[in-house]
């Protein structure tokens, strides 16, 4: 009598990895803590790894595109300035800091981070303002120590 064998794509088929991604995390990190690593996904948790850090990066683009995003509002429309938009900047502070302190080595990647999360802000801004594009600056203003400043408030530029 022949074996039945599942066809192809069944769950029986498909890796651990692709159907149950907690579930291979678990037991990836229980083979590690095992000391037992030859039969670790070494691959994949490399690729892991490396997603985690394209993570962080990204997290810290966001948080400064809706920094930006609220000061060039803040600038652009000062009669719309409110508790909201100075909680927003606020928090983002205190958020970006706490992401860096977490992450001291994406310091070294805030240029071009911060070059991003300008180009962001300013289509963000644009959208929620009902303001052109062009009404904000090309390239961005300000340094990071700028924006970062609890004191920092910018005014409009006429």
């Amino acid at each position: 009598m022949t074996a039945m064998m599942a066809p192809s794509g069944t769950k029986a088929t498909v890796p651990l990895y692709e159907r149950d991604f907690f579930a291979w995390a678990n037991q990836q990190a229980s083979l590690l803590r095992a000391g037992q690593f030859a039969q670790a996904d070494v691959e994949h948790i490399a690729e892991e790894i490396e997603s985690m850090g394209r993570s962080e990066k990204r997290e810290l683009l966001s948080r400064l595109a809706i920094l930006l995003m609220h000061l060039l509002k803040w600038q652009a429309q000062p009669m719309l300035r409110g508790n909201s938009w100075q909680a927003t900047i606020k928090v983002q502070r205190r958020e970006i800091g706490r992401h860096l302190a977490d992450n001291p080595s994406l310091q070294a990647k805030l240029p071009e981070i911060l070059d991003a999360a300008y180009g962001d802000a300013v289509l963000l801004a644009a959208r929620e303002s009902g303001l052109s594009e062009a009404t904000f600056p090309p390239t961005n203003p300000w340094s990071f120590t700028t924006i970062m400043d609890e004191g920092f408030w910018p005014e409009r530029q006429d």
